[in-house]
């Protein structure tokens, strides 16, 4: 496999903080870094959503990842998607979100990696279907009851 660190992969996201002794106001802002992608296996989606999500939607999915705050947009709360919809979880909708083919014009610019290319990039067409179904699955999962 070819390590793949296109510009828009924000994935490994991290924060880089001043000392914990600098006052608030006069802290560094927090950057991103782009580092690249790191394969995983392909089917276990809480480790591919840890390795390519958890760093801005937190582990959890509830948005707060520890890149969030550098962030312009703050990062969507993943557990509440099916409360947004109706109660229905819009499966198809979270893969084309996932897989780059949907935006949001009113959100702005894309800040999240289009995954779809990431994962073709990896290991072909075929393993990047199955890994969009496995993190949809899993992002169905975390929904909120």
């Amino acid at each position: 496999m070819r390590n793949f660190r296109p510009l828009y992969v924000q994935l490994g996201l991290a924060l880089l903080f001043g000392p914990a002794a600098v006052n608030a106001q006069d802290a560094p802002k927090p950057t991103i870094r782009t580092v690249a992608v790191h394969p995983t296996r392909t089917l276990d989606a809480q480790v591919m959503f840890h390795e390519y999500c958890a760093v801005c939607h937190g582990d959890q999915g509830k948005g707060n990842g520890p890149a969030a705050e550098a962030l312009s947009k703050a990062p969507a709360d993943l557990t509440q998607i099916a409360r947004k919809n109706g109660g229905q979880f819009p499966k198809v909708q979270v893969m084309r979100v996932i897989e780059g083919s949907d935006t949001v014009a009113a959100h702005g610019s894309r800040a999240m990696p289009i995954w779809g290319k990431v994962f073709r990039t990896l290991e072909g067409p075929e393993v990047e279907t199955l890994r969009v179904n496995a993190l949809m699955d899993y992002i169905e999962r975390l929904q909120a009851n």
